[in-house]
């Protein structure tokens, strides 16, 4: 089992946390796991990639993710600029922070290949009504562990305390029902989908 995933997004989005996050997350879990961020324009709004790699077997490779399995659009914005699914695994998985729906997308410039699919998640909505901020980074960690099953749930929430352990109780409670929340509804989409 290997998980090459590629995390897009905008600076103060968290994408950079997204992967520490998810890397700690399979840490937790007994595998092995690294992210690698990849800063260019270090300004709010900038374009900005962040890797992570999880393993059962120790991870040698610390370049860029090119080919991953799984790409995580935190800003839809960015499908404009074209780029973000190169590399995309013949089976690869496009996890969207938005609430339209995968045919919207399509009309709106996302084309999967066949045997690739894309999988939406509303985490700027989700995280305005819990956090009062468009910080999708963590909802979207809730709906990678639901579309993985790579990590968990549980996993997820530890990684979130861990993290944000410095942080007052109200906020890191607040991100982990933003994950529970997009897990749920990922997770149900999932469940539908194998029905």
């Amino acid at each position: 089992m290997t998980l090459d995933v590629r995390i897009h997004g905008r600076g103060g989005q968290g994408v950079v946390t997204a992967a520490e996050l998810l890397s700690l997350a399979a840490f937790d879990q007994g595998l092995h796991a690294q992210a690698l961020p990849s800063f260019g324009s270090e300004r709010t709004g900038a374009p900005v990639v962040a890797f992570c790699r999880i393993d059962e077997r120790p991870i040698r490779s610390h370049d860029p993710v090119d080919h991953p399995n799984l790409v995580v659009l935190q800003d839809p914005t960015l499908l404009r600029a074209g780029g973000v699914l190169d590399g995309l695994a013949e089976d690869g998985v496009v996890v969207v922070n938005t609430s339209r729906t995968p045919a919207e997308l399509a009309d709106a410039g996302l084309h999967v290949r066949s045997g690739q699919r894309v999988v939406t998640v509303p985490a700027t909505e989700l995280s305005r009504e819990l956090l009062g901020r468009p910080l999708p980074n963590t909802a979207l960690l809730g709906a990678v562990a639901a579309v993985t099953g790579v990590v968990s749930l549980e996993a997820v929430r530890g990684a979130i305390r861990q993290r944000f352990k410095a942080r007052p109780d109200s906020v890191v409670a607040a991100n982990v029902r933003l994950a529970e929340g997009a897990h749920a509804v990922v997770a149900q989409e999932e469940e539908q989908r194998h029905a």
